[in-house]
């Protein structure tokens, strides 16, 4: 192959089927035989949601999305099951929920750093793991100092809202693309998948976009089936 194939991620630290589908994706790359580039891109799954909620995870599902506490309180618990079957320990009596405006400004600076990937990571981790409040500027920089990335240059990154524009180009494209959920993959501008789908779905489709760059036309679909997106 002499190019990579490249991927297009669109996701938010708040989507716990982003990173269960991470997971995934991650194991059908390691089984793939070739080189794979990936970009995460922005999407607010809750753009309402203040900084600083006041209340827990079952709270925000059940008050602020409207859903019974038994039924939030279930979902949670399968979610949680389920993300453990990927190696992922998720606490959502411990997470922070939060704005993720300030987390995807931070992305696309690590991006601007080379360490997109690293941060991403680290997000989910924190996010979903940890309990921290990745909706402070403060805890964003102390988090991206952890990979490597100058904490007092993300600090005035975030502070002057630079990034704040690719952010908002990221949203757009989601809405002309038609991404409803995420995570939403586009695999070598050809193919669309939607959810956190297995691994040999991601697999076939790596596969599928290597076997048809020789094909004449082409262009970005997305006719792969939504699973799981949030």
């Amino acid at each position: 192959m002499s190019s990579p194939v490249t991927v297009h991620v669109w996701s938010d630290i708040a989507c716990p089927w982003c990173f269960v589908g991470k997971r995934r994706f991650e194991r059908a790359v390691a089984d793939f035989e070739g080189e794979v580039v990936v970009e995460y891109h922005s999407f607010e799954l809750a753009p309402d949601t203040p900084v600083d909620f006041d209340g827990s995870e079952v709270d925000f599902l059940a008050r602020h999305k409207g859903m019974p506490e038994a039924q939030v309180t279930q979902m949670l618990g399968q979610m949680t099951e389920l993300a453990a079957a990927e190696g992922l320990a998720f606490d959502f009596t411990s997470v922070r929920h939060t704005k993720t405006l300030l987390a995807h400004q931070a992305l696309h600076h690590a991006k601007s750093q080379g360490k997109q990937l690293e941060l991403v990571e680290r997000l989910f981790s924190a996010y979903f793991e940890q309990g921290r409040h990745v909706g402070r500027a403060e805890v964003l920089a102390t988090l991206a100092a952890e990979v490597g990335i100058d904490e007092a240059g993300l600090l005035e990154a975030l502070a002057d809202g630079r990034h704040a524009p690719a952010v908002e180009a990221d949203i757009a494209a989601a809405q002309q693309l038609g991404i409803q959920g995420v995570p939403f993959y586009v695999i070598d501008d050809r193919y669309g998948i939607s959810g956190a789908q297995s691994p040999d779905v991601f697999r076939s489709a790596l596969e599928r976009a290597v076997q048809d760059r020789a094909a004449v036309g082409g262009g970005a679909s997305a006719d792969a089936s939504a699973a799981g997106g949030r």
